[in-house]
């Protein structure tokens, strides 16, 4: 089989998060806003019905609700496959603990407690990727759930005083447009606008909506077919957007509309300030980010996002930095957002009774580490550090624990170390995804230092100064299992030691 060495015109690329953790509280204050009647009693009776299931959970079999979300590209479906192929098939995970002492005694799966959440498709995304001919599963749009179960024996001081315990692992897949949504709570039609309209100015893929945008005047009276038109061209230019590897891009179900796809509450745009009569245009569009923000937004945070107290937050870096520094100053942005978005801290016994579960901790994960040889590892995980970082310092936290890792939840390439033009050029090699063959590739050196990359992004630098950055797409490629193995990958052993060693003792 013949070996092509491909050398990407690339000097240094991205490193990832490896252990970098920080403790961040956060104390939102309290939003007032109208309610009525109904809402008053929804949510007493919402509260009571989560205080006796908290305290079951507390008292009997504890659960750990799990999110996981992943920014453009960042291979959610893939991340949470060989997650649970390799908690059922421990023999990958030298790194968590409770595997590696021998104290996790089963793991199973079992039906989701949501009788309302679709059922995350563990089986056929598995066959999927570990098949005769090995293939990406597809992508999932919408929410999904799976509960995994693990029999545990206590370490430490309890080894010899109790008995085995059960702790369920519930993993609440959603998609990362639904988490930048949530910062939308908290603006109003014209905070949302101003920054819309500002992000997208200068982006060419916006090019059609902006010109658009100018040609309408958004105090005539609303005219339905000049609104969806408007939408629709702005939805077009999302789109193209998060094809170029950027990441806010809100309303997130413009791009995942499912059933609600030419609704009034998808019908609408970001318009420049200007008056807004009774009637017109823009103040219809005002009404429907408001009940965007009421019947599509808050419905999720209510039921699925509040109830979260671990979270997976999942970044293509490589593929930013591929697409230049423009898309790096986006997903550091986002990043703040996001961050903006959780109620962190501890969940101790009583605020979990009384004040709602808390997410203790966030795992901010850049995907796909097999692309680049191990040896620049630690600079994408520098990289990614310094991403984070940069948008926790916008927001206040404390209590709960951040961090970030280099992580591939499928390892689809292998190392190599070759001798070309009198230097030593370490090589990753693997499938090409576009074309099936075989190739070596040599992405470049990345910075040692992250101000390298951050300060160009930062400054709105057009393209790298020093470099270009290509990332190659790779396939899956065929390996066989042995008995007790999960799928290969990269430091997914640290991820769930992480995330939910702690709850395994």
């Amino acid at each position: 089989m013949q070996v092509e060495i491909v050398a990407m015109n690339a000097d240094f690329l991205p490193p990832l998060v490896e252990e970098g953790i920080h403790t961040y509280l956060w104390d939102r204050g309290k939003r007032t806003s109208g309610v009525i009647i109904g809402d008053i009693a929804d949510g007493l009776t919402r509260g009571v019905e989560s205080t006796v299931k908290t305290v079951s959970e507390t008292f009997f079999e504890p659960v750990v609700r799990l999110g996981v979300t992943g920014l453009s590209r960042a291979g959610k479906t893939v991340f949470i496959t060989s997650l649970v192929a390799n908690l059922l098939n421990r023999g990958r995970m030298p790194a968590l603990r409770a595997a590696a002492e021998g104290r996790i005694e089963a793991a199973w799966l079992q039906p989701q407690p949501d009788n309302t959440v679709p059922r995350f498709r563990y089986e056929d995304h598995l066959a999927s990727m570990t098949g005769h001919e090995p293939r990406w599963p597809e992508s999932t749009n919408g929410i999904s759930e799976l509960r995994l179960s693990f029999r545990v024996r206590p370490g430490g001081l309890l080894a010899g005083l109790a008995g085995a315990h059960t702790v369920h692992l519930d993993i609440v897949d959603y998609p990362g447009e639904w988490l930048l949504d949530l910062a939308l709570l908290d603006q109003s039609f014209r905070q949302w606008a101003d920054a819309s309209l500002a992000r997208h100015e200068k982006r060419p893929a916006m090019a059609d909506f902006l010109a658009l945008m100018r040609n309408t005047d958004g105090a005539e009276k609303l005219d339905e077919p000049t609104a969806t038109k408007l939408a629709e061209t702005f939805t077009t230019g999302l789109t193209a957007l998060r094809s170029a590897g950027l990441s806010n891009c809100t309303p997130g179900r413009f791009l995942l509309p499912g059933d609600l796809k030419g609704s009034p509450v998808l019908t609408f745009a970001p318009l420049p300030p200007g008056n807004a009569p009774r009637n017109s245009l823009a103040r219809e569009f005002e009404r429907r980010f408001d009940a965007y923000k009421r019947e599509v937004v808050r419905p999720f945070f209510r039921d699925h996002f509040a109830r979260i107290d671990r979270q997976v937050v999942l970044v293509d870096m490589l593929g930013a930095i591929h697409a230049g520094p423009a898309a790096v100053e986006d997903m550091r942005q986002s990043l703040a957002e996001i961050l903006s978005t959780f109620r962190p801290g501890r969940n101790d016994f009583l605020r979990q009774i009384f004040l709602g579960r808390r997410v203790e901790k966030i795992l901010f994960a850049a995907t796909k580490a097999d692309h680049l040889h191990h040896t620049q590892h630690p600079q994408l995980t520098a990289i990614a550090r310094a991403v984070l970082q940069d948008a926790a310092n916008r927001a206040d936290f404390a209590g709960a624990k951040t961090a970030a890792l280099a992580i591939a939840a499928l390892r689809t390439t292998t190392e190599d170390r070759v001798e070309q033009g009198g230097r030593t050029l370490d090589l990753v090699r693997g499938k090409l995804l576009d074309t099936g063959r075989m190739a070596a590739m040599y992405p470049g050196r990345l910075p040692e230092d992250p101000a390298k990359m951050l300060h160009p992004a930062r400054s709105g630098a057009e393209k790298w100064l020093d470099a270009d950055y290509n990332v190659a797409g790779f396939a899956p490629r065929e390996v066989t299992l042995k008995p007790g193995d999960g799928p290969p990958h990269i430091r997914l052993d640290r991820a769930a030691e992480f995330l939910i060693g702690d709850r395994l003792r």
